[in-house]
């Protein structure tokens, strides 16, 4: 049967997958609660200003639908309420017994380079022990979900299948499916909106995959974690519960919600960094600087033998502006080799001027394609790593065949088709 509100809009229970609808989980009324809560407080309007994610309608309903179980907790430093309080500080101020952390890459407080190993220990605050999925391991033992009702995950994602924290959680779906766990995952904004899709979906072989090409769909997916986490338990014997946001919509860019921007790692530090940064991000696969150890990174690009004014005219994209600017990349906790550290780098600042015209990856390949064109560009490590970045060959291969931006952008037009059909029954908003 079909499930709608009065006004013919689908209802809550109608938005469920086949696979999420019938009994409830374990642990009693998680779900029914979640449906209820629904209906109580409607979708605010699209200002953004009414935005609440995850955590703060966990804490609106008093803890439910998490009272009763025992959880782990998978959280960093930008899993916060809008006035930044920690997440595993709101739920235990509900009674919410929580009983172990997980972190991703990064670590609980956000600090820990890119690609460093994160390790264990205790939450200095709660003296909650810690679990860290990004080292020696990522994803979670037996041993590391045993004694647990619920694994919730509460994580601020990028948008973009390269920022591992996606890739974390469905590893941890998996491994909670495993064990009979039930997995919360309660939603924040994608950044990027939800109405972007571009890019390539991953093709390569399993051996070469890691956490940068394991979550399914097109580059740049336009999904939220909770969203992604339905996609992917599809089929599974996997329980899941997401608590949704309010006053969220696809359209939205980050600036749209009304919320102050948490760096959920130490170099996306602005709303306009994590806008731009599937594209910017592909020159950490060159011997180009993305700009890490700047005060910019990912708000600036250059090297020592660029000249702004010979590529700025080449980037034909709307939405930002390129303005010519010199700087000597430094050493620092975020960052404690960047490229070409102490060396004058000519280069060009981005500008976001228009936030809801930006189409992030279609600006890094117009940007390759203005830097390729100068002799002394270089794929690092004979192109491999851009290939691991993107979970593919195939846009190298044609960068490097001379193909244009717009050639490669349609090759993937029918699968980013194909990908909108096939996730649209699991779409929250």
């Amino acid at each position: 049967s079909v499930h709608s509100r009065a006004d013919g809009s689908p209802s809550p229970q109608a938005l469920l997958p086949r696979g999420e609808r019938g009994p409830r989980p374990r642990g009693g009324g998680g779900l029914c609660l979640l449906l209820v809560s629904l209906l109580l407080f409607p979708t605010m309007g699209a200002s953004g200003a009414g935005v609440e994610v995850g955590l703060e309608r966990v804490e609106a309903m008093n803890g439910a639908p998490l009272q009763g179980k025992r959880i782990g907790l998978l959280a960093h430093a930008a899993s916060v309420t809008s006035d930044g309080r920690r997440a595993v500080d709101v739920l235990r101020s509900k009674g919410v017994c929580v009983v172990r952390l997980f972190t991703p890459e990064h670590g609980l407080d956000g600090r820990a380079p890119a690609g460093a190993p994160v390790t264990g220990g205790r939450d200095a605050a709660t003296d909650l022990p810690i679990v860290s999925l990004y080292g020696s391991k990522t994803r979670p033992s037996r041993e590391d979900l045993e004694g647990l009702d619920a694994l919730v995950v509460d994580l601020q994602d990028a948008g973009v299948r390269f920022y591992t924290y996606a890739a974390t959680m469905l590893l941890c779906v998996e491994a909670a499916a495993e064990v009979g766990v039930e997995v919360i995952v309660l939603d924040r904004p994608n950044p990027l909106g939800g109405e972007d899709v571009e890019g390539p979906e991953a093709d390569l072989p399993e051996p070469e995959r890691s956490l940068l090409s394991q979550v399914p769909g097109p580059l740049v997916h336009g999904l939220t974690l909770g969203e992604m986490a339905r996609v992917a338990s599809a089929g599974r014997a996997a329980r899941l519960t997401v608590v949704p946001m309010t006053g969220w919509s696809r359209r939205m860019r980050w600036a749209d919600t009304g919320r102050a921007w948490t760096p959920p790692s130490p170099n996306l530090r602005t709303a306009d960094a994590a806008l731009v940064y599937p594209g910017v991000a592909l020159l950490e696969a060159t011997n180009v600087s993305e700009g890490r150890g700047t005060g910019m990174p990912f708000l600036w690009f250059g090297s020592p033998w660029l000249k702004a004014e010979d590529v700025m005219p080449k980037v034909k994209v709307v939405g930002v502006v390129l303005e010519p600017m010199t700087v000597a990349p430094a050493a620092s906790d975020a960052a404690p080799r960047p490229k070409y550290e102490g060396v004058s780098c000519p280069g060009a600042r981005i500008r976001v001027t228009d936030a809801s015209l930006v189409r992030p990856y279609a600006f890094g390949l117009s940007l390759l394609e203005a830097l390729r064109s100068n002799r002394h560009f270089r794929w690092t490590d004979d192109g491999h790593a851009f290939d691991a970045l993107l979970g593919t060959r195939r846009v190298r291969e044609a960068l490097d065949r001379g193909a244009r931006p717009a050639q490669i952008l349609e090759s993937d037009a029918a699968a980013i088709a194909r990908f909108r059909g096939e996730v649209m029954r699991f779409l929250l908003y």
